[in-house]
């Protein structure tokens, strides 16, 4: 998954560096997408409490929670949630088995946590809509051979296959939501000023304003529907290459790239609003009078 080497990096906060990340991370979510596109729906996957084999580890959630738990749990004990940008989906996990590392200063302290929210729209708008054409086809395959009924209907028994693939999404979507939180610093520092009295006197609408730009919003969107719609398709050594560089399409898609799109319009674009207004909103809390007046009269360049 993309990140940024923070023992490296000179500047972090970069909003380059910073844009970089989030164009690579689209790449990571797009795939990743493509691949669960190719499972049904398997709804009983998200769903707490069906599966008697989790009940009888003692394990009341649902099958994906338990997938997101025993991976977060091996990766915690290799330090991966004390990176500044990975934010886990799974409470008490076990401490890290090497010594912390040394990270610099990067964001303010914070609590600012999206996954739970990730989560749910994730596995009932998303899912559903990304392998509705899989789920079709199982339903035809099924009647062929005479199950019909609620049987015939989105459960391919990819259980492991499906989950496997929804923990690199939403692990993926998260890092890109909570990406927001750096965006939101590398503005602040650059103005201070300007962010300052709409943290003291909340007001959410401001501070959207000063942090959002449609146009780039527009842009990426776009970007987004040209990288979905080039990846879903199956590149031969025939396949006509336009003067662009891209392959021409071929009218057939592995996804639905619309509900590529819809999922940042939708939902990721607003998601990381949130995070970038609530990290502002906090921004202040435990600094003096006079430490916020100094920082008032700072800037910090940023490219």
């Amino acid at each position: 998954m993309q990140s940024q080497n923070f023992m490296l990096v000179e500047d972090p906060l970069s909003l380059d560096r910073i844009r970089s990340v989030l164009i690579r991370l689209e790449d990571t979510i797009i795939f990743s997408l493509i691949e669960r596109a190719q499972f049904a729906h398997n709804p009983r996957i998200y769903q707490r409490g069906v599966f008697q084999e989790l009940k009888d580890l003692g394990f009341n959630g649902s099958w994906l929670e338990w997938f997101l738990k025993e991976t977060e749990t091996f990766h915690a004990k290799a330090r991966r949630y004390t990176s500044p940008d990975e934010y886990p989906f799974t409470s008490d996990l076990p401490k890290p088995v090497l010594p912390p590392l040394s990270f610099p200063k990067i964001l303010y302290s914070n609590n600012i946590n999206a996954n739970p929210s990730i989560l749910s729209f994730y596995t009932r708008a998303i899912v559903p809509r990304i392998t509705r054409r899989a789920t079709l086809a199982l339903s035809t395959l099924k009647r062929a051979n005479g199950i019909v009924g609620d049987d015939e209907f989105e459960d391919d028994g990819n259980y492991g296959s499906a989950a496997t693939i929804d923990v690199e999404v939403v692990q993926a979507v998260s890092k890109r939501v909570h990406y927001g939180k750096f965006v939101s610093e590398s503005k602040f520092l650059e103005n201070p000023a300007a962010f300052i009295p709409h943290i003291q006197n909340p007001n959410r609408q401001a501070l959207e304003a000063l942090i959002t730009k449609p146009e780039v919003e527009r842009k990426l969107l776009i970007r987004l529907q040209k990288k979905a719609a080039t990846y879903a398709q199956d590149i031969g050594i025939d396949t006509e290459i336009l003067p662009n560089g891209s392959p021409r399409l071929n009218g057939t898609a592995k996804i639905d790239v619309d509900g590529v799109v819809d999922l940042y319009e939708s939902y990721i674009i607003p998601l990381t609003k949130e995070v970038e207004v609530d990290y502002l909103l906090h921004r202040l809390d435990g600094l003096s009078e006079a430490e916020v007046e100094k920082l008032a009269k700072s800037t910090v360049p940023t490219a």
